[in-house]
């Protein structure tokens, strides 16, 4: 049983990180999992452990997230559908390769850093905000799976929606920065599904979990966090389609700088 406290400060982020999966097309994992690790680490989660379940726990929150903001983007005929078929399928392989076999293997404090890499990168890439070239556009067929195994791939070693990838990689390739969040919306709903599956069947015979897991996955959280950031993902579809490129890309690029710190001085201090 949580207590009220607890709660109240899931659903605060839970509230967060909704409106961010709208703004940004992030999914909120890359706020979530320092969250969450703090949360269970003070339950008396071991550490390694801590950092598994917070990216299992958000990853499964990226689920319910997902589809409440494509569903606003949709209506705004933002999602490039094409780019999501071309992408999927990858992204699938990619994630399932990492939730069910690299991710049990690796110390959570390897994944911390792995995290703040990776965060950090991304968040550079949009801060420079350089213009690609005029004749680039994404790659085909071909070129899209792979790309898309490496979204799944990172995403399932993070416990992130594969936006901090797949914006980027997008916007790279011309894409509009509305139809890159957009979009990018959309894979998360694959991605997740496909990295819960995977943290479930590997963790089942862990021990040391806390009650009312499955997996790596924490129910109490998952459910908390999911029922709070559905009701705010649409407004932060609003927000996204108010805002200018430039501003939209700053938030993007400090959000992941700061979750890159956290994350950074988990790794080397845990």
């Amino acid at each position: 049983m949580l207590e009220p406290l607890l709660i109240a400060e899931l659903a605060a982020l839970g509230l967060f990180t909704g409106f961010l999966a709208g703004l940004l097309g992030i999914g909120g994992g890359m706020l979530m999992v320092p969250f969450i690790t703090l949360i269970l680490a003070g339950r008396g989660v071991a550490p390694d452990l801590s950092v598994k379940m917070a990216i299992a726990t958000s990853m499964a929150t990226i689920i319910f997230t997902s589809v409440s903001s494509v569903r606003a983007h949709h209506k705004r005929g933002a999602v490039r559908w094409d780019i999501v078929r071309r992408l999927a399928p990858g992204i699938v392989l990619g994630a399932m390769l990492a939730s069910v076999g690299v991710f049990s293997v690796l110390k959570g404090q390897a994944l911390a850093l792995v995290f703040a890499a990776f965060v950090a990168f991304s968040g550079t890439q949009m801060l420079l905000d350089k213009k690609p070239s005029p004749s680039r556009a994404m790659p085909g067929t071909a070129g899209q799976l792979g790309a898309g195994g490496a979204i799944g791939f990172l995403s399932g070693l993070v416990g992130a929606g594969g936006g901090f990838v797949s914006v980027p990689f997008m916007t790279w390739c011309n894409v509009p920065i509305h139809n890159a969040v957009a979009t990018s919306a959309a894979l998360g709903f694959p991605i997740a599904l496909a990295n819960v599956v995977g943290y479930v069947l590997a963790g089942l015979s862990l021990e040391g979990r806390p009650p009312a897991s499955v997996g790596y996955v924490f129910l109490p959280a998952l459910a908390v966090i999911a029922s709070a950031s559905v009701l705010m993902a649409p407004l932060g579809v609003r927000a996204a389609h108010a805002l200018p490129v430039k501003p939209l890309k700053r938030i993007f690029a400090f959000i992941l700088y700061a979750l890159a710190a956290v994350m950074l001085y988990k790794g080397l201090t845990t």
